[in-house]
């Protein structure tokens, strides 16, 4: 093993793992990737939860308590994944409490049907900081339209956020601006600014997948050559839209109450295309003040092969806009991409939810005791 993921660190760039399971917290597998593999926090999703629950290693006893207890299965998942995400918390604490609270956090994420509507999302995310009550949990709330609101009324109340699946530069944008809103909200309310952490995932591997399709499409020389240079470009570019925002008027009023910055967090870094070296979307994405969070093979190749070699994001901005410039030059429309990968994130995370409720609705059945 290199010390890559040292190095990374070293960098100012937080290592997440995007994944969870109770027998990864039961086995001391995350303890131990937390001791010896530089991982300071752990991001969930509908998808992970219908992987894990569905492998059912670990959830025997409590999906029989669960069903003996004639629990809805709506009640039953959130009982199991917040259980999940309370017992990560309490290993990771010691993390957060090193980090001052910036990192050893595990995300959840609201119910992806919710995406959509404003004011359930508000009082799912109320919910789940409830149900889980551990100061390191960040609550994820997708960044549609209708979550843009419900960011800064989460925010506002004092509550930490995630804010999750943003492709485009122009949604990051409001992202940041629902943030900054939501802790004008909360300093007016007399909160503590100093308590409420969140950060921002822009999504990368995704992009290159949809435009390089494209590309493959065209198929000229030209467009080959722009194959794998999108998602960089993209993530760069966000980059420089969080600097440019966190050195305003505005955060600098922010700032002097004690408020933290949104961080950027790279998220979809899992390499899709085997074309590509599979630490692409870490080694490419090395800034300051960032949380990189990777599936656990891209968190093994990068201590394996990662070639960490300083910052590699600023200084880039105008090849950066030059690569997407390029991309729309050849007729590829860079809204209609990130509006679709929005869309279908939400549809992807809604399919795993639905396939969560029904194999949980099944074992629910199957555990239950008999009457009498």
């Amino acid at each position: 093993m290199t010390d890559a993921l040292k190095r990374l660190s070293d960098e100012g760039v937080a290592i997440w793992l995007d994944d969870l399971s109770r027998k990864r917290i039961t086995s001391g597998n995350l303890a131990e990737l937390i001791d010896q593999q530089h991982v300071v926090g752990v991001t969930t999703n509908p998808s992970i939860f219908q992987k894990a629950i569905s492998s059912g290693d670990g959830y025997q006893q409590q999906v029989a308590d669960l069903a003996a207890r004639k629990v809805t299965v709506e009640e039953a998942i959130r009982m199991i994944t917040t259980a999940d995400v309370r017992d990560a918390a309490d290993v990771l604490r010691p993390v957060f409490d090193a980090t001052g609270g910036q990192d050893g956090r595990v995300s959840i994420e609201v119910d992806p049907r919710l995406a959509h509507h404003t004011a359930a999302t508000i009082a799912e995310a109320k919910q789940l900081a409830w149900l889980v009550d551990r100061p390191n949990t960040l609550i994820k709330i997708p960044a549609t339209k209708a979550g843009l609101p419900a960011i800064t009324e989460v925010i506002g109340l004092g509550i930490s956020v995630n804010v999750t699946l943003i492709f485009s530069l122009e949604r990051y944008r409001e992202v940041m601006d629902a943030y900054l809103a939501g802790l004008e909200k909360a300093k007016a309310a007399g909160l503590d600014l100093s308590e409420i952490r969140s950060v921002a995932s822009f999504f990368v591997s995704r992009v290159d997948t949809e435009i390089d399709k494209r590309l493959e499409k065209l198929g000229t020389d030209e467009a080959k050559a722009l194959k794998g240079k999108a998602a960089l470009a993209n993530a760069r570019l966000a980059y420089q839209a969080f600097e440019e925002v966190f050195s305003s008027d505005r955060w600098a009023a922010l700032d002097k109450a004690g408020a933290n910055k949104q961080r950027p967090l790279w998220a979809s870094t899992g390499v899709k295309d085997p074309a590509f070296k599979d630490t692409l979307y870490v080694d490419e994405l090395v800034a300051p003040g960032t949380v990189n969070t990777m599936p656990e093979a891209t968190l093994e190749a990068t201590a394996d092969h990662g070639e960490i070699t300083g910052d590699t994001v600023r200084g880039t901005y105008t090849a950066a806009k030059a690569d997407l410039d390029a991309i729309a030059a050849l007729g590829i429309s860079y809204d209609d991409v990130v509006q679709l990968l929005e869309d279908e994130g939400v549809e992807k995370f809604e399919a795993s939810w639905n396939d969560l409720l029904k194999s949980t609705e099944a074992e629910l059945k199957r555990l239950a005791p008999s009457e009498g």
